[in-house]
């Protein structure tokens, strides 16, 4: 059976992943086009991409709402630690660290539409 601190950890990362895709498919209409061109990849499908606007506020919801509960998940306080668990010490802060890396990068993310008409 494995520990709750473990499981907690992989929902946690779970979600994070989740968060991260969902605000990927949510920045399709402005980032991933832009993206795409930079890396060197062009042509007319691109535009297709917009159709996907219509999605973008249920994207945004699923991300947000993945990201808070793996926070909850990673910043409450753990219960199931003992205060001599060296597994515990070092996978927590680890994990928090990668979380707030990737909330960082989903704020970029979410909100580049805000700032991209300062580049045009």
């Amino acid at each position: 059976m494995q520990a709750p601190i473990e499981r907690t950890e992989r929902s946690a990362g779970k979600l994070i992943a989740f968060a991260v895709l969902a605000s990927l498919l949510a920045s399709t209409c402005c980032v991933l086009p832009l993206v795409l061109v930079l890396v060197g990849i062009t042509g007319a499908w691109m535009v297709h991409l917009s159709a996907l606007k219509p999605l973008t506020p249920w994207a945004i919801a699923l991300t947000l709402g993945a990201l808070a509960w793996a926070g909850w998940l990673l910043f409450r306080p753990a219960a199931a630690c003992a205060l001599d668990d060296q597994a515990c010490a070092t996978t927590r802060p680890a994990m928090r660290k990668l979380f707030i890396g990737c909330a960082v990068f989903i704020a970029l993310l979410l909100g580049f539409p805000l700032i991209a008409p300062l580049f045009y």
